[in-house]
């Protein structure tokens, strides 16, 4: 009888780069790979741990002086539209939904530019060509959708979300829409209707990413109820917004080492930590 033994994930620290959410700080990412058959638990029980996937890397912030980004999810159970939420959803209400297989199209890339130009022209992703988009939205180990929602009337795609689909949720990797609609508030129209996703699919949560206290960029993530953070090493109901303001603070901040040593893995595998 052959016995195959498993590789455990390798971790690893990228150089410190200027942090495109709080001014005048750094940041770096914890990452490791994505692959092989163990993939999709890898995934399911990293995204628990704070740790998002981009193509067939898993990574989460892990700075020095610093621990504000924190991972946020709804919990579908507590969550309440709001008022204008409601309005929202019935200012979309001609929007159709469509789930596909992860393959890229000349409309997505198109619809992409268009959002970028508009929203991001001067951010990291300002320079991605067709082949590249085509890369993000391909490249995944795991089970993945891309959801895209479509005028009813024109049938002009408006808006498209790369989501992962999780055993406790789905997460919405990266989403991009029309930016000639504002009004429409497409943004999160997407999040509320990938809320009645994991409804229909008896998926507990909707991973949003991260939210970052004092950054303006992720304030809309705030305005969802029932919002959990991921603090320290375990979920918890989003308090008022300014109880996380000592997050940024040097002090409240764990070293690279125990940050790994505090990562629980499917099989429990031992951890080595490395640097890149």
């Amino acid at each position: 009888m052959r016995h195959t033994s498993t590789i455990a994930p390798q971790f690893y620290v990228t150089a410190p780069q200027p942090c495109p959410y709080l001014a005048g700080r750094m940041e770096r990412k914890l990452f490791t790979a994505l692959q092989g058959e163990g993939a999709q638990r890898l995934n399911d029980g990293l995204s628990k741990q704070g740790f998002r996937r981009s193509q067939n890397v898993l990574y989460r912030p892990s700075c020095a002086d610093c621990a504000a980004c924190l991972s946020a999810r709804i919990d579908v159970a507590a969550f309440t539209p709001s008022k204008s939420q409601k309005r929202t959803l019935r200012r979309n209400a001609g929007l159709e939904r469509r789930a596909t297989s992860p393959w890229a199209t000349e409309d997505q890339y198109a619809l992409f530019r268009r959002y970028l130009e508009s929203r991001h022209a001067s951010g990291g992703m300002a320079d991605m060509d067709a082949f590249e988009f085509a890369s993000m939205v391909e490249e995944t180990p795991i089970r993945t959708r891309v959801v895209e929602y479509v005028d009813g009337e024109t049938g002009a795609l408006v808006a498209v979300c790369l989501t992962d689909v999780l055993d406790d949720g789905v997460s919405m990797v990266y989403s991009f829409f029309d930016p000639d609609r504002e009004r429409a508030s497409l943004g999160t129209y997407i999040i509320l209707d990938h809320i009645q996703i994991a409804r229909e699919t008896d998926l507990p949560h909707v991973y949003l990413g991260y939210w970052v206290p004092g950054s303006a960029k992720m304030s809309y993530k705030a305005k969802f109820s029932g919002l959990q953070l991921h603090v320290g090493s375990r979920w918890e109901r989003m308090r008022d917004p300014a109880d996380y303001a000592a997050q940024a603070h040097p002090l409240n901040n764990e070293s690279i080492s125990d940050q790994v040593a505090g990562i629980t893995l499917p099989d429990g595998e031992p951890l080595r930590a490395g640097r890149k």
